[in-house]
């Protein structure tokens, strides 16, 4: 009966430890899913930043929005996929009511934080964008997309020179943006205008 009361035990514990282990791998299995997206961020990054081919950069730039728009969920997809139909068909209070669903269900994940900030920017709604546009940066400060966002609203509020600042970062990491490149033009010449 001793014997068998150990073999059980045994059993157990080394049932414990499988299980364990088991879920370790599972735990892992995101985080190391995690790693290789940030490594295969940190590449197009750089590959965006040396390429002097506003074509080739553009391609670049749509494979750094793809690995964007990865969110790891199938819900998050189908919301975002709802959200960016309704932004398509100008319904925005639509469009929000998924977004916020996202930033709620995903708040680590930036571009949920980045459609929304879009959505408030087509709504003219600046303060609340702006705020979004944060959490983005927070979340992905090379996030392109919502530095350019933060300068067309900047601009268009009449802060020329943090527009220009903004635009100067989207240079820094997106240097063939082709909108970026005539927005900092464009605004160093009308900043230099008004220090006459």
């Amino acid at each position: 009966m001793r014997s068998v009361l150990r073999f059980s035990r045994l059993v157990s514990c080394v049932l414990g430890i499988a299980l364990l282990s088991v879920g370790a791998a599972v735990a892992a299995e995101p985080a190391a899913r995690k790693e290789a997206e940030t490594s295969r961020l940190d590449t197009l990054f750089m590959d965006l930043k040396r390429e002097r081919n506003e074509k080739a950069a553009e391609r670049i730039a749509q494979r750094i929005w793809d690995e964007w728009m990865k969110s790891g969920s199938a819900t998050i997809d189908l919301l975002l996929q709802w959200s960016s139909e309704a932004t398509r068909k100008k319904e925005f209070a639509v469009a929000l009511d998924f977004l916020d669903q996202i930033v709620m269900l995903e708040p680590d994940y930036a571009e949920g934080w980045n459609r929304r900030a879009t959505v408030h920017y087509m709504m003219d709604s600046y303060s609340k964008s702006m705020a979004d546009i944060e959490r983005t940066l927070n979340l992905e400060p090379r996030h392109f997309g919502a530095l350019s966002g933060m300068g067309a609203i900047l601009k268009a509020t009449g802060r020329k020179e943090l527009a220009l600042r903004a635009y100067e970062r989207v240079l820094a990491i997106y240097p063939m943006m082709r909108n970026a490149q005539n927005e900092v033009v464009t605004l160093t010449e009308e900043l230099a205008g008004e220090g006459i």
